[in-house]
């Protein structure tokens, strides 16, 4: 089916008090995984590619967008696509002719008044070009010269009245929230603020995004679901099963030399993962 758009996604969540869950996605069997898994549940899903993605893909973004896209489209759920954490303008420049129809604005690790002012310019941009934004809120920096902290850095909190304020300033359509996750967790022993979350929630108007997902166990992410997030990243999941696949299968098949064979045993991995946070989720219907 044609592309979605996020925003389309993350209001029908946010009416059916459910997440829709985001995938990041570095190569074609991410890809697929994604979408396959998606479809197993008959749930609706975002292919996020990251910066960091385009910086491994030599720097081009095109190549793994426009096969994101083309799956997408031969997809039988809603499929969108999202440019994740982008802190390079001339990335942000490239996401509408790339397929994109969201992108995530990293200016969290700029002082206050600095990320404020380079998110607005980003959202007023986008919002011309019919994307939607979101960005992130973590800790602001204190006066004794502690650095700001974003939204998925261990310890960070986002601040209820500077998010509101940070919200009205810029402009975005959805904000990520520090309550007590991290990225690149490889273990599930995240515990979340809730009562922050709520205070969150009641303070803003925008949906609430939770990063760092992976770490985070099914029970604290149905609760955050609960608590008022709408749209739920998810990256190191998928290539924990991807690699620990890889791994198992070439541990036990030392003389496996054809690619395809451990590709596929790590994509179908993904799959398994993909489905399990979605039945997670409980991610709103198809249509």
């Amino acid at each position: 089916m044609p592309l979605v758009t996020t925003g389309e996604l993350v209001t029908r969540a946010v009416e059916a008090r459910s997440a829709v869950a985001a995938f990041n996605i570095i190569t074609l069997e991410h890809v697929e995984a994604v979408i396959a898994g998606a479809e197993s549940v008959r749930s609706p899903v975002v292919l996020q590619v990251s910066e960091n993605a385009v910086k491994f893909r030599y720097g081009r973004l095109l190549p793994l967008a426009r096969a994101a896209v083309a799956a997408a489209e031969r997809a039988a759920v809603p499929v969108a696509l999202h440019l994740d954490h982008v802190q390079s303008d001339s990335l942000l420049r490239q996401a509408p002719d790339a397929g994109f129809s969201s992108v995530m604005y990293d200016a969290a690790r700029l002082p206050y008044a600095e990320n404020r002012a380079a998110t607005r310019a980003a959202a007023d941009w986008a919002h011309a070009q019919g994307l939607w934004i979101e960005a992130e809120l973590g800790q602001v920096g204190g006066k004794d010269g502690r650095p700001p902290l974003d939204a998925h850095a261990p310890g960070a909190r986002t601040d209820p009245d500077q998010a509101r304020a940070f919200v009205a300033d810029t402009a975005v359509d959805a904000l990520a929230v520090a309550v007590g996750s991290s990225h690149a967790m490889t273990t599930r022993t995240a515990t979340l603020d809730h009562a922050l979350l709520k205070r969150l929630s009641g303070t803003l108007d925008v949906p609430l995004v939770l990063h760092g997902s992976s770490g985070v166990p099914d029970e604290e992410l149905t609760a955050a679901v609960a608590g008022g997030i709408a749209k739920v990243n998810v990256g190191t999941a998928l290539n924990i099963a991807m690699t620990g696949a890889i791994r198992d299968f070439l541990a036990a098949h030392p003389e496996a030399v054809d690619s395809r064979e451990y590709l596929s045993v790590g994509r179908e991995a993904m799959v398994r993962t993909v489905a399990e946070i979605l039945r997670t989720l409980g991610a709103p219907p198809t249509a």
